[in-house]
């Protein structure tokens, strides 16, 4: 398992890299040039053969001023704690970030993956984002973030 400094409880680290593991089953299986939806009915059967929990295209509610706006939907929460955003895409965007930052901080969940199935080794394609109470850190062999949770 990647040991790298973490606020994350052991538990959830190895939520995570269940998970990860999960995804690149899926990967080595498949490989890249695929839809994100193949991609993450692959991922469902494949979580739920590995017995983790989860839950797929997942709500929770956007508010503007106290106003309800809509209901946003993720790809997957995994054991209640981590978004799982997949993604096929030539290159992972500037906006594919800001979208899994907006997702933290509008769920309050602790920790984000942004996967993307369309590179030759899944490792490549997986970023990490962790949203704990002070502030923004950053740690990196999976590209890993952390942003405050109050943002």
């Amino acid at each position: 398992m990647l040991r790298v400094p973490t606020p994350l409880s052991d538990d959830l680290e190895k939520t995570v890299h269940n998970t990860i593991g999960c995804c690149i089953t899926v990967h080595r299986t498949l490989g890249p040039g695929l839809r994100e939806i193949i991609y993450s009915k692959a991922i469902a059967i494949e979580l739920k053969a590995a017995g983790i929990a989860f839950e797929q295209e997942s709500t929770f509610p956007v508010t503007y001023r106290g106003e309800l706006l809509c209901e946003q939907r993720l790809d997957f929460v995994v054991d209640g704690k981590l978004i799982l955003e997949i993604k096929a895409v030539e290159v992972i965007a500037n906006v594919h970030h800001a979208q899994l930052l907006h997702y933290l901080r509008l769920s309050r969940l602790p920790v984000g993956l942004l996967i993307n199935f369309n590179v030759a080794y899944l490792r490549d394609g997986i970023v990490r984002k962790v949203c704990e109470k002070n502030g923004l850190r950053a740690s990196s062999s999976l590209r890993a973030f952390v942003v405050p949770a109050g943002l």
